[in-house]
């Protein structure tokens, strides 16, 4: 297969240390891992981006936020909603690169991941079969979006079937289960007596909620990840560091895996529609069982009594955290090596692209 593929402009791939853009990260890999199986993937990205592909193509590009932070934000109009506005036509130029190329036949199908900017272009370019992963809950405004620019040739991804709910009539091509390198999560049965939250530190996260878990469990907490100000940080968690509710900052990328193989038990009370979890399978992958509030893709990635728990309030999240010694540490990281690795996941959306190929008419 001949495929175009794009995911963001404001940062070179991979992103910087310190910045967690897991699109990117997932893209990254499936264009690798498609690579590896001798297709040709040309990948749309900012200067300075380094991928294991033939064809990168960065249409002299710099990234937008750097480092260092392009000059353009330094006009003084260029504020607010302006910035939003910038961000939005950068990528529609990266964007505009791929078609420019797919009028001239040079690829069979185009993996868009920025849906939000590029469907008007699959609306109006209907020669080829144009596919987007969806990365983030599907809102009721993106529901109604997503109906005035239904095509025959445009396709979604879902990263779980109960992504799909709220759109279950989209041109839906399949549910592909994001993946994870499992070299940079190894196994650890020997865990510390810690519970552990990891990710953005924001109310759709559940924070609060893992700090009362904690608390009401009488069991430490290790807290990574940012923002660490603001009005949530001031009010929610920052009171709450003491002795057994602990913050270590924002922790590399690279070396996550230290705290997840020693904690006993992640902490995922998430209080929104989570489209999929990465850390849910980076933990599992670790050994470390996972609990999880009720929401989103929680119970398709999570195997329920086995490889952790799907609760649906803090007092059943204390009572599953008094219970997670019966979870096997080794059936947290089969079930991962089974279900969500990077080689699943390319070979998932190998076979996905075919099925669409296949029923694409040309």
């Amino acid at each position: 297969m001949r495929i175009a593929t794009f995911v963001s402009g404001n940062y070179s791939i991979p992103p910087p240390k310190g910045v967690i853009f897991a699109p990117m990260l997932i893209a990254k890999a499936v264009a690798e891992g498609l690579t590896k199986k001798g297709h040709q993937v040309s990948f749309f990205a900012p200067k300075g981006s380094r991928l294991k592909i033939r064809r990168l193509k960065t249409g002299n590009l710099p990234s937008l936020n750097g480092p260092p932070r392009h000059k353009i934000f330094k006009d003084p109009d260029a504020r607010g909603g302006e910035n939003a506005k910038i961000a939005n036509l950068w990528d529609q130029y990266f964007i505009s690169l791929i078609y420019q190329e797919a009028l001239r036949g040079k690829y069979d199908l185009i993996h868009i991941h920025p849906v939000d900017r590029a469907l008007p272009f699959g609306l109006a370019f209907r020669k080829i079969p144009i596919v987007y992963t969806l990365h983030d809950p599907i809102y009721p405004w993106r529901s109604e979006i997503f109906k005035m620019f239904q095509s025959k040739n445009q396709y979604y991804i879902s990263l779980s079937n109960a992504q799909r709910k709220p759109a279950p009539n989209l041109n839906w091509a399949g549910t592909v289960y994001n993946g994870t390198d499992l070299k940079f999560f190894p196994f650890s049965g020997k865990p510390k007596d810690y519970c552990l939250f990891l990710g953005r530190l924001l109310p759709t996260k559940g924070v609060k909620e893992a700090i009362m878990a904690a608390e009401k469990a009488g069991e430490k907490l290790i807290i990574a990840g940012t923002p660490n100000e603001g009005k949530y940080w001031e009010k929610e968690i920052k009171p709450h560091l003491k002795k057994n509710i602990k913050y270590v900052g924002n922790i590399p990328y690279e070396k996550t895996y230290k705290y997840y193989g020693k904690a006993k038990v992640a902490l995922y009370p998430i209080q929104w529609e989570e489209p999929f979890g990465l850390t849910f399978i980076e933990s599992m992958a670790c050994g470390t069982p996972a609990i999880a509030f009720n929401r989103g893709s929680a119970k398709e990635v999570i195997k329920n009594g086995k490889t952790g728990f799907v609760v649906k309030d803090i007092n059943e999240m204390v009572k599953a955290i008094k219970k997670i010694d019966k979870i096997s540490r080794w059936e947290c990281r089969k079930w991962v090596e089974k279900n969500f690795t990077i080689e699943k996941m390319v070979d998932n959306y190998e076979k996905t692209f075919f099925k669409i190929l296949k029923s694409t008419p040309h």
